[in-house]
């Protein structure tokens, strides 16, 4: 294979996209995502309080939801786990209570 003709350059490979930004840096650069990543991390830690008073595997079955000013609500897989976290909501709402975060816990089912 012979060489390239003097006259065409050499072609330069530049990057016509930016560097990726890891997903915590963006939340913290912006201040909606920032208090969104605020709000989802409240929602685990009332999740991680509730969860010794959760029987067997229940755990397995739930996420946690939305946090806002009305309260906080529980994803739960199917209508069998909620009616069960329903006879459990004195007690959860209690185990908040305790940790220093009043409010009400909503069940709802998750979207397939």
């Amino acid at each position: 294979m012979s060489p390239l003709p003097r006259y065409l350059a050499p072609k330069s490979v530049r990057a016509s996209v930016p560097d990726p930004m890891p997903v915590a840096q963006a939340l913290r650069a912006h201040a909606g995502l920032a208090q969104l990543g605020e709000r989802l991390e409240a929602s685990r830690r009332r999740l991680r309080i509730i969860a010794p008073a959760l029987p067997g595997s229940l755990l397995a079955s739930l996420q946690p939801g939305p946090l806002d000013e009305d309260g906080w609500s529980l994803l739960a897989a199917n209508a069998a786990v909620a009616a069960k976290l329903r006879h459990l909501l004195p007690r959860l709402e209690a185990l908040l209570a305790q940790a220093g975060l009043p409010g009400r816990i909503r069940i709802k089912l998750m979207q397939k």
